[in-house]
């Protein structure tokens, strides 16, 4: 099956991986440079450590059963929880020191692997939208019983966090967006692409690609082993059992990203909104399949973070200059001194 999806579309796959790769959001399936040995992982990432306990959430969703994987912190009485939302190339336990600094704070912390990443449910057939994983979130929510929440999202977990502030304004006391994807409009300025065309591209995705994309891209040339480690995940799923099916799920969701806008919806954001913007990041969705005739240039983050808090009512700017998609993990000292402005 696999041979057979190479020989598909190659040249439209090779402009795919040119600008999907710049989101932060692809999954990144690759050995490590720095372990002895490939890791191999199944769907559920049975064996793969995550630094708090994991828990899981049973519900039901579009006629079946799913399993959502959380870690969760309990703060302070008088503390908010802070519901930190990862990014599509990502699953919860990226957080990790951003956890550990909202929990010394006194805030509680949930970290959900949304349905189709991480430890979570990986199914055959689902419908994947921005307000579905919101309402899964949400039932998560409901069952911990949590009342007073702050919402977080980093890369395509800022486009989940705003569609929640935006669903859920009567349960969200704020609303902080790192590096968010969603600041455009995509489909303005990009040709609509079935999954399929995704689907190819996720098993056609090399470590050498990968790896020499982020270090150019995301991390200003340098690279390390803290960088490595995140994407072992992904190395272990490519080798493991369960590929194609996490394929299948990558490629599906992608299509909220162009298909969920939520740039047209900020004026309606009715909660205190902080964006914290590495400007350095060119991460554009679609630069590689651009309508004809669109001169338009995506991914100016150098530009996007002043023209949404313009569109925000109650929007707050924090850039950090020299800084790419990832300041969590890039610049944590530069990305905390802005948290403290903000908690």
């Amino acid at each position: 099956m696999r041979n057979h999806h190479r020989g598909v579309a190659k040249k439209a796959r090779t402009l795919c991986w040119a600008s999907l790769a710049c989101v932060a959001c692809l999954s990144l399936v690759a050995p490590s440079v720095f372990a002895d040995e490939v890791p191999v992982y199944d769907a559920r990432l049975e064996g793969y450590p995550y630094p708090f306990e994991v828990q899981t959430f049973g519900f039901e969703s579009q006629r079946q059963r799913l399993e959502m994987a959380y870690m969760y912190l309990p703060g302070k009485k008088q503390r908010p929880t802070v519901v930190l939302l990862h990014g599509k190339n990502f699953a919860a336990d990226y957080w990790e020191d951003t956890a550990n600094y909202l929990h010394e704070k006194g805030y509680g912390v949930l970290m959900p692997d949304q349905i189709g990443f991480g430890k979570s449910s990986k199914p055959a057939h689902y419908q994947f939208t921005l307000e579905g994983l919101v309402n899964n979130t949400q039932k998560l929510v409901d069952a911990l019983e949590i009342d007073d929440l702050i919402v977080m999202g980093h890369s395509m977990g800022g486009m989940l966090a705003t569609r929640y502030a935006l669903n859920h304004s009567d349960r969200v006391k704020a609303l902080v967006l790192v590096n968010p994807i969603g600041l455009e409009d995509y489909l303005r300025y990009v040709e609509y692409q079935d999954p399929a065309f995704f689907y190819d591209n996720e098993l056609d995705k090399t470590i050498d690609q990968v790896r020499s994309y982020q270090r150019e891209h995301y991390y200003d040339g340098k690279w390390s082993e803290a960088y490595e480690a995140l994407i072992q995940m992904h190395a272990g799923w490519l080798n493991g059992p369960d590929w194609e099916r996490i394929a299948w799920n990558n490629a599906l969701t992608f299509d909220m990203i162009f298909t969920g806008s939520v740039v047209n919806e900020f004026d309606q954001l009715a909660v205190p909104t902080h964006l914290i913007i590495g400007t350095r990041d060119t991460t554009g969705p679609g630069r590689g399949w651009k309508k004809d005739g669109v001169e338009y240039e995506l991914g100016r983050f150098d530009q996007l973070g002043k023209a949404a808090v313009e569109r925000i009512p109650q929007g707050y700017l924090y850039e950090l200059d020299d800084v790419g998609h990832m300041p969590q993990f890039e610049a944590f000292e530069r990305y905390r001194a802005q948290l403290d402005k903000i908690f």
